[in-house]
């Protein structure tokens, strides 16, 4: 719970107590790698933290495409589902052994209501997610390949967690290319 308490300090100021109101409506979710958190056609119901691991959001049409990837010490929820109660186009899957701290809906807006510090808590998260997608959208549009990786590689410790495969399916290319593309930047 301690690096949750320590997010969430970053983000707001809440007195001891509100925290700990706030950190007591986590539960913790084990998940050994490959396995789904979120299955495509689910609903979403809970928002959270990763204490350690990591996941990827991936959809599965000829081949599994990887549209996101959610390291330690990062706060999410499948927004396109979550809000609007529909269906989720993703699967979420650990790529390693993975702990979550997970909070439902419910008791998100419970919290929302009691604690108004948590109300602005919920509005940056969301606008954190929104800007990460928006900033996903325009690098796929703008940078080429070899751009987007270099990109991707300024993330601290991600290629710790993914595997190259899933790497250049988040990048829009082949396994191949991504290789060719390593090669020349040696």
């Amino acid at each position: 719970m301690y690096q949750l308490k320590a997010f969430i300090k970053s983000q707001v100021t809440l007195n001891d107590s509100e925290l700990e109101t706030i950190s007591s409506s986590f539960q913790i979710k084990n998940l050994s790698k490959g396995q789904l958190l979120l299955r495509r056609g689910q609903i979403a119901n809970q928002y959270y933290f990763v204490n350690s691991g990591a996941l990827r959001f991936f959809y599965e049409e000829d081949a599994p495409l990887t549209a996101w990837v959610v390291l330690p010490n990062e706060f999410f929820a499948e927004i396109s589902s979550l809000n609007p109660q529909r269906p989720t186009r993703f699967n979420v899957e650990a790529v390693e052994t993975t702990e979550l701290l997970y909070i439902d809906k419910a008791e998100m807006e419970a919290l929302y209501q009691q604690i108004p510090a948590w109300q602005e808590f919920g509005r940056k998260l969301w606008e954190r997610m929104a800007i990460s997608m928006i900033d996903e959208i325009i690098r796929f549009q703008t940078l080429t390949a070899e751009e987007r990786y270099l990109e991707f590689l300024k993330r601290p410790g991600i290629m710790q967690h993914v595997s190259i495969k899933q790497l250049a399916s988040y990048l829009g290319i082949t396994p191949n290319a991504l290789s060719r593309i390593r090669k020349n930047l040696r």
